[in-house]
């Protein structure tokens, strides 16, 4: 069981001292806006990236009537606003304040937590119970509004996909306990899985207490020392310790059907569609895309999960019966059935523009906003990679517009960076990076190279 909880850590540096960010922590939120070259940009939090069907509809709304009227995914599942007028005021903050959106304005950037997207849909274990929880305790704590908007929680379901991400915090479902991360260590603490939420939030405050003198923002930018104790500070209070290390490869769910073993069968290897995942090309949603995904999940699950990964789940069931869909046929089984409904929904989201497949060229590929959003960029890196576009890869590849690399993805993947000396290109393979390429100024022979990297 766990220790009692401290009393609140008090506020780390944000400026000074020997901070790795001497800046301050500039992440926007929904209460302080960016100011971006396309105007001011929202960041809307989405614990667990889990939304119902009329929280996506004020999400729209507040898009439409404050900014661009487009939805934009980032790499921990939020919802970025873009082109907002900066004299909006708070008409955003009210509107997501009432769909539930924003429970806590202190707290709103510390809101920070990925989940497994395919959690309770494909065999593995739900962490919707721990993701409510840790959203309330991180609500409810004093301490955990001192939080910078980089700091991360992740809640696995065992699959090991957030658990890649390198989260500050990350609870790990093993059978009925879990086992708790502190950073990317390859150690890791058993307790009963009732316990995570709690352990969880007492990492965090412990961590803010640790970094009191270094003014870090994130686990990994505390001293090694000072991370270390932390770690043993944290162990102090959770259960044993085991030897898990983290995994390098972040999967996201591939696009198409999810299926599940079908419980009503179980002497059978019969399996059941649980969910739609679809993949948003540079994770931009126009609002018509925005708007049949959120009819789609009415008309069935009511519930949207945005992943890391600028893609989105769309729980089911699809199966019968349902007044909204057509019924089984005579000699038609209910999988069937089931898979007739889920292929119909995918057919009208791939005729809208959104990715259902894996053959798609637009699969595994993403860029940062790029020129003329950031001022920082060099160069219109989206539509260069729509220029580039080709063949599905077998590694995804992430085009930036300057060294940043701001929203870029974990594990293997093909680095492209604009230089002023030209287009960079290299193989990350965690915290290792392949000899790299420059391609300047020629357009095919970008997208030939990017091409063969990929391959």
């Amino acid at each position: 069981m766990l220790a009692a909880m401290p009393d609140s850590a008090p506020s780390p540096l944000s400026a000074g001292g020997t901070s790795p960010r001497d800046g301050g922590d500039a992440c926007p939120g929904t209460l302080r806006l960016h100011r971006a070259d396309d105007g001011a940009l929202a960041r809307v939090r989405i614990p667990g990236g889990v939304l119902s069907a009329d929280r996506a509809d004020a999400l729209l709304a507040v898009a439409g009537r404050f900014g661009d009227g487009e939805l934009h995914l980032t790499s921990r599942g939020n919802v970025q606003l873009r082109g907002l007028d900066a004299e909006c005021g708070g008409g955003p903050a009210e509107l997501l304040g009432a769909a539930g959106l924003l429970p806590s304005a202190a707290h709103e950037r510390a809101r920070n937590i990925v989940a497994s997207p395919l959690a309770g849909l494909d065999g593995s274990p739900s962490v919707g119970g721990w993701l409510s929880e840790l959203d309330s305790l991180v609500c409810g704590s004093a301490a955990a509004a001192a939080l910078s908007g980089r700091f991360l929680f992740a809640l696995d379901s065992g699959r090991g996909d957030v658990d890649a991400l390198g989260a500050d915090v990350t609870l790990i479902a093993e059978g009925g306990d879990c086992l708790l991360r502190v950073g990317a260590g390859d150690e890791v603490f058993r307790l009963p899985s009732a316990d995570g939420p709690r352990a969880a939030l007492l990492a965090a405050e412990l961590f803010l207490r640790a970094a009191r003198d270094s003014g870090a923002w994130r686990v990994k930018d505390l001293p090694d020392d000072v991370r270390t104790a932390l770690v043993r500070a944290v162990g102090a209070t959770a259960g044993p310790v085991v030897h898990r290390p983290r995994p390098r490869t972040a999967e996201a769910p591939a696009p198409g059907p999810v299926t599940a073993p079908d419980s009503s069968t179980p002497a059978t290897t019969a399996t059941t569609v649980t969910a739609i995942s679809v993949g948003v090309p540079l994770g931009r949603l126009a609002p018509a895309q925005w708007r049949l995904l959120t009819e789609t999940a009415r008309r069935h699950g009511n519930e949207l999960r945005l992943t890391p990964w600028r893609g989105i789940v769309v729980p089911g069931p699809f199966g019968p019966p349902g007044p909204s869909t057509q019924p089984a046929q005579s000699g038609q089984s209910a999988q069937s059935t089931q898979s007739g409904r889920a292929a119909e929904a995918l057919d009208a989201l791939a005729a809208a523009g959104l990715i259902t497949g894996p053959d798609s060229p637009w699969t595994g590929v993403g860029a940062c906003i790029g020129h003329p959003g950031c001022a920082k960029s060099l160069s219109d890196v989206r539509a260069e990679a729509g220029a580039a576009v080709g063949p599905a890869g077998r590694l995804p590849v992430y085009w930036s517009g300057c060294e940043r690399r701001c929203g870029h993805p974990h594990g293997e993947w093909i680095d492209v960076v604009v230089t002023p000396e030209g287009h960079r290109i290299s193989h990350v393979r965690g915290e290792h990076r392949d000899p790299r390429t420059v391609v300047r100024n020629d357009p095919a022979a970008l997208a030939s190279a990017v091409s063969e990297a990929r391959a």
